[in-house]
């Protein structure tokens, strides 16, 4: 079952990101894609971590971060902390607390994508520390793409210009002390090894299907950005952040099963 459902949702997340850039910037069409492509991700990333930790695991790993992140993302459209003076419009809905609901979805939906991303890409020098530090830099480089974007269409907007794109560098600071956070919980929820010895599957390697949703990622912003958007800078920037290590841990993945 597990598996039908991340068929489905992988699917549907894909039509939308095709169909994203066909249609008119700052439309209703791309805001309702919008949220089917974050839904469609989250639902992939969720129905392959039941599949891989059980139930119980992946609900509270889910259930943790959306609560955590939703809260932070509360507190920063408040205080400016961690990420800096930013607002959301009411273009995304719905909301609670002035946050849109997708937004704290988009943070599993990607966050453990990039935690077995970092894990396959150490290969041998994968520990706790190393897959915390790598896993919120992965997670980081994925916002080089997704705050151009989201800006571009008017969710949210900045109280001040930045350097990259009209986005300040703190938002980046702020991604990478918040996905240490997050990181930190999969370890606690998620662990990579079965700490009870009850499940073979959880056996230490990385997940194949939650790397290759990190890796289908970067390729497909990268080439998003580059052919359809047309904006080089973003396409540049993103993918020397994201396909590095996509392609490490690809690499390191066929190394494993030769």
């Amino acid at each position: 079952m597990t598996d039908r459902i991340a068929a489905v949702a992988g699917a549907v997340t894909v039509a939308g990101m095709i169909a994203t850039p066909l249609l008119p910037q700052r439309g209703r069409g791309r805001r309702i894609l919008s949220s089917v492509v974050v839904s469609g991700m989250w639902a992939t990333t969720t129905a392959n971590a039941v599949r891989r930790w059980g139930g119980r695991r992946a609900g509270i790993a889910g259930a943790s971060t959306v609560v955590a992140t939703g809260a932070v993302e509360r507190i920063g459209t408040h205080t400016g902390v961690p990420f800096g003076r930013y607002a959301y419009t009411n273009a995304l809905r719905p909301q609670i607390a002035h946050v849109p609901v997708i937004v704290p979805l988009a943070w599993f939906g990607m966050g453990l994508p990039a935690r077995e991303a970092a894990h396959a890409a150490l290969g041998e020098r994968s520990t706790a520390a190393t897959r915390i530090a790598l896993g919120s830099a992965a997670m980081t480089a994925w916002d080089l793409f997704l705050d151009p974007q989201m800006v571009g269409e008017g969710f949210w907007a900045w109280a001040r210009r930045g350097v990259y794109r009209g986005i300040p560098l703190s938002n980046f600071a702020g991604w990478f002390v918040t996905g240490l956070a997050i990181m930190a919980l999969f370890e606690l929820a998620l662990p990579v090894q079965d700490p009870d010895g009850r499940r073979r599957d959880v056996d230490g390697s990385a997940d194949v299907r939650l790397v290759g949703q990190y890796g289908y990622m970067s390729v497909m912003q990268t080439l998003g950005f580059a052919r359809f958007f047309r904006d080089p800078v973003v396409a540049t920037v993103g993918g020397i952040g994201m396909l590095p290590l996509a392609t490490a841990a690809a690499v390191q993945l066929r190394r494993r099963t030769a």
